[in-house]
């Protein structure tokens, strides 16, 4: 099958040969073997089972039933870009979420029970609906595609709930061939992904492509203000590395970024700005912007960066100090994806440390936070919906205005699906019991000391006086050098 997955990647996507350890994964996946991939973004991991999910569908007898390759990925936001850019190159291919109203729903689960379509992209939250399980069994599963797999384990950074029925899941398909891919994944990570896929080490083989990029040059500078700040990216601008490419300036906090962005423009020096903040059509248009080259240089906060798969990006600077490891690699990963000279550096501040501190505290409720709000909308629920988030708010804590507790215990309700949805007035309407694992205060306090792990892992990062790229390797888990052969 190898001279078909060449072809495959030569008249559908392009490319003139594999890149990295992509054809062992794919002749793995061919021959009916797990595999867990972690690969950083933009270095091709769609591949690995987009190429499978065709040679299946160009192999197939004529009088064979087509077999489907399943994606599941919590990212919403990126589903249609993907499926978009499979149909252009002539791939049969979509998704179904809820963006899409009941009728189109109804449509592609028929479409798909009738054998259409060699790729479907869901989120994990799909497998919770009947009539999508339906379809599914009138389908014959070719390969499960696990996307973002770092979302199956709580020691990840982005724990989704709904990842850990996938071993359910699994069994519901006919434990088909897997692959789960993600960007970044710690040792704990990696084990605890091969746990809830309900597979055994011995049943799946890593393929780590290593974090080590020759081409970046990583860097820590301490500030003091903001005029040192400035005075850093005014610097890194006017090198001349900015002159070949194009530049990131990430920022924590949105104000912290409008204000920079006035400095910028007092400097007359253009530029794009994109955040939470901004409604949907704005964030896309500045994302296309900033991709197509109109715009060189872009101030975000960590909402920039899905979808961002630019070879041209000659710095990724962080004006504020991140949430973590985890987070930090992927934001630096976006930087010379071309294989050139990038620069990744790190302003330092011990007020941005307190921040950090602050949001850990405001992403950690407890559980007497979780057991009030809960008592809150079923006991005073009129109240709630005709006095909305700010009265709720007042009533959970009176310690500040700014305590974002509340956002995170209604994002994490939706998640459990305890909630009828995470805007109002959904987000009001309760729809089942509160899980015990909110209410596990001895579960709860261990999350919260893994969220301080990572934070101090960073300040480690930021204080380490040796090899900036040894210390990354070491915290992932990874000789260094990477042996591209381990």
């Amino acid at each position: 099958m190898t001279k078909t997955a060449f072809k495959v990647l030569q008249e559908t996507f392009g490319h003139s040969d594999f890149r990295g350890p992509q054809l062992d994964i794919i002749e793995r996946v061919l021959a009916g073997q797990h595999a867990l991939v972690i690969m950083p973004t933009g270095m091709g991991k769609s591949l690995c089972y987009q190429i499978p999910a065709l040679v299946q569908a160009a192999d197939a007898a004529a009088d064979e039933p087509k077999r489907l390759t399943l994606v599941i990925s919590p990212l919403i936001a990126l589903m249609k870009d993907q499926v978009d850019s499979l149909c252009r190159r002539g791939v049969e291919a979509t998704f179904i979420n809820s963006s899409l109203g009941k009728q189109d729903r109804e449509q592609r689960y028929a479409a798909v029970a009738a054998g259409k379509y060699d790729l479907l992209y869901v989120t994990p939250e799909r497998f919770r609906k009947p009539e999508f399980l339906a379809a599914m069994h009138q389908r014959t599963i070719g390969l499960l595609a696990v996307d973002e797999a770092h979302c199956i384990s709580e020691w990840g950074h982005d724990f989704r709930p709904d990842y850990t029925r996938l071993t359910q899941i699994r069994q519901q398909l006919g434990n088909p061939t897997t692959i789960a891919l993600t960007a970044t994944a710690t040792p704990d990570v990696q084990t605890d992904i091969v746990k809830q896929l309900g597979l055994k080490p011995d049943d799946i083989r890593m393929f780590h492509e290593g974090i080590d990029r020759p081409n970046l040059e990583l860097s820590v500078d301490s500030v003091w203000d903001d005029k040192e700040k400035l005075a850093a990216i005014l610097a890194t601008l006017k090198s001349e590395l900015f002159q070949s490419g194009n530049g990131i300036v990430y920022f924590t906090l949105i104000k912290t970024l409008d204000r920079f962005s006035g400095y910028l423009a007092a400097e007359q020096i253009p530029h794009v700005c994109y955040h939470g903040d901004l409604n949907r059509g704005a964030r896309k248009q500045v994302q296309q912007d900033f991709m197509a080259g109109k715009d060189r240089l872009a101030l975000a906060t960590n909402a920039f960066g899905m979808g961002i798969d630019k070879e041209d990006i000659r710095f990724v600077l962080h004006a504020e100090l991140p949430g973590s490891m985890e987070s930090y690699y992927q934001e630096i990963g976006r930087a010379g994806r071309d294989g050139l000279p990038s620069r990744c550096k790190l302003l330092y501040n011990d007020a941005d440390l307190a921040t950090q501190m602050e949001f850990l505290e405001w992403s950690n409720p407890d559980a007497e936070f979780y057991e009030q709000l809960y008592r809150m909308l079923t006991q005073r629920g009129e109240e709630v919906q005709a006095f909305g988030h700010e009265w709720l708010n007042k009533q959970l804590q009176n310690r500040s205005k700014h305590d974002h507790r509340l956002d995170t215990a209604i994002a994490i309700l939706d998640r459990h699906h305890v909630i009828a949805g995470p805007r109002e007035p959904e987000c009001y309407e309760v729809i089942d019991e509160l899980p015990t694992v909110l209410v596990d205060r001895e579960r709860l306090d261990q999350k919260k000391l893994r969220d301080q792990r990572k934070l101090y892992a960073l300040v480690q990062y930021v204080q380490h006086e040796g090899d900036r790229k040894a210390f990354i390797h070491d915290y992932f888990g990874l000789p260094y050098p990477a042996d591209p052969g381990a």
